[in-house]
């Protein structure tokens, strides 16, 4: 079953304000250059689980001709009222990502922060590969991050955060169950938001990521069509450390259709 989000998406934006959106945008237009065809058709470029649209915002103003997919239609609502706010021309769909289904073929797809690691098998990791593939142009490219190992054990297992934000106070718990092949980690948050009468409403959610080792991410790569460009760690776009807790992985897809002119 995949989370829904609910009140997470009324408060992502505040809790995630320390990600530089333009900056990452910025990094990831200028990897696309670098490997793209120059025979590329068009320049489409799927946000895949673009959540509240932040991303999807930065390449559209890039000249990017966005399309937007998330499950979740309370993080597509925080979308859509950027969209409303920005002008901005980006479609966007609910759709999970594991059954994506398009009209046509894109150029480039995108799937930053992590948005994997919270797919809860690593058979749903190949079959989003497999719907990338098949509503890719040959040639297409497929940039997509993963947390690491490192990062769960060392950095996220057993941490607690508090958040005083404007409208809410919110607790973020992390356990990791070092015990599993995946280490997944737990993800705990609590909401307490205050009402007109003084009174506090505590709303609860909880979701998991999981860990996906390199060395299954990129045999799946090779199964579902794709060839492996580059890796490189997803925050500072260099050459990976022991120490890398998001690792960013290039690949060109074979196309999984044609379709008609």
């Amino acid at each position: 079953m995949t989370p829904s989000y609910g009140v997470f998406a009324q408060y992502y934006d505040a809790l995630t304000e320390n990600v530089a959106y333009a900056a990452r945008a910025e990094a990831l237009c200028r990897l696309i250059a670098k490997w793209e065809q120059p025979d590329m058709p068009d320049r489409i470029l799927l946000d895949l689980a673009c959540g509240t649209g932040a991303l999807s915002e930065e390449f559209a103003r890039r000249g990017w001709d966005v399309i937007g997919i998330d499950s979740s239609e309370e993080m597509l609502s925080e979308a859509l009222d950027k969209k409303y706010d920005s002008g901005l021309p980006i479609q966007y769909l609910k759709q999970d990502m594991r059954r994506l289904d398009l009209f046509g073929c894109i150029s480039v797809t995108v799937c930053a922060l992590d948005s994997l690691n919270h797919l809860p098998q690593l058979s749903d990791v190949r079959r989003t590969m497999e719907r990338v593939n098949l509503f890719s142009n040959a040639g297409a490219l497929f940039l997509f991050d993963l947390n690491t190992e490192y990062k769960h054990r060392c950095v996220l297992a057993e941490q607690c955060f508090a958040f005083d934000l404007p409208e809410a106070f919110c607790v973020w718990q992390n356990h990791c169950e070092d015990r599993a092949p995946d280490y997944p980690v737990q993800i705990r948050l609590d909401f307490f938001e205050q009402l007109a009468d003084g009174k506090y409403r505590r709303s609860t959610e909880e979701f998991s990521e999981h860990i996906w080792q390199p060395a299954q991410i990129e045999a799946l790569l090779h199964e579902t069509g794709f060839t492996l460009l580059e890796v490189l760690d997803g925050d500072s776009y260099s050459a990976p450390v022991p120490e890398t807790q998001r690792l960013l992985y290039i690949a060109r897809a074979s196309g999984g259709q044609q379709m008609p002119e």
